[in-house]
């Protein structure tokens, strides 16, 4: 795992990666940007103080519609960021793992399968898809487990590192293995993809690395099943 993670920190200037890294940079910021702006819309006009039992008139403006969209946007982020990058990521992730078994695994690089872009784009949805799906179920969890402090911090681990493990292990191994073979590659790195989703849920966490936190994980999956093949 260290060596994964040194090998990929040292691949981040390679020109395929910073063009992967820009290109899902500018497409998240676009989605974040195009839901807060709905947001706002929806919510210029509306009257919060007159929902369900409350009474009153606090009518929004376009001003207040946009700042409480922006407020709403930025808390999303936190929670939505890892769900949209890992979507972003599953669609351009088989040129950081090209680019990985390029440098450092020619043989493994010659003999892959890349998935079309069709292939490519299922696999970017079904990740955003699961990350979203899997937090949203352990939601109320994550409330229930306010009162202990720390407990919705070791949940969201938890959940993100089986979710994001999956999706990163699918995206490298999907170049070498298909249908059952891969279904027994997935089995039989359970432990290994979950170490690897912990460490990447906690560059999500982090500001700023958590831009990177897909590259990388993309990179590291592919060292640690291409040591393993080896």
């Amino acid at each position: 795992m260290i060596r994964a993670f040194s090998l990929s920190l040292g691949q981040l200037g390679d020109r395929r990666i910073l063009a992967v890294l820009a290109k899902s940079l500018l497409i998240g910021l676009i989605v974040f940007a195009a839901a807060a702006a709905l947001v706002g819309w929806l919510l210029t006009g509306a009257n919060p103080c007159g929902w369900g039992p409350l009474s009153g008139d606090c009518t929004l403006g376009g001003g207040a519609g946009t700042a409480v969209a922006v407020i709403l946007g930025l808390a999303g982020m936190w929670f939505l960021f890892p769900a949209v990058a890992m979507g972003v990521m599953g669609i351009f992730s088989d040129d950081v793992v090209e680019a990985v078994e390029r440098r450092h695994y020619p043989a493994a690089a010659a003999a892959a399968r890349p998935p079309g872009f069709s292939e490519g784009l299922g696999l970017g949805l079904r990740s955003a898809g699961r990350v979203l799906l899997w937090n949203l179920a352990a939601s109320p969890f994550y409330i229930l487990l306010l009162v202990t402090g720390i407990g919705p911090f070791i949940l969201f681990l938890a959940v993100n590192a089986l979710a994001l493990g999956r999706d990163l292990g699918e995206m490298v191994m999907v170049r070498h293995h298909r249908g059952e073979a891969l279904k027994r590659r997935l089995a039989a790195t359970r432990v290994q993809r979950a170490a690897l989703g912990l460490l990447v849920t906690f560059l999500f966490m982090i500001p700023f690395a958590n831009l990177l936190a897909p590259v990388i994980g993309a990179a590291m999956a592919t060292h640690l099943f291409q040591g393993d093949e080896q």
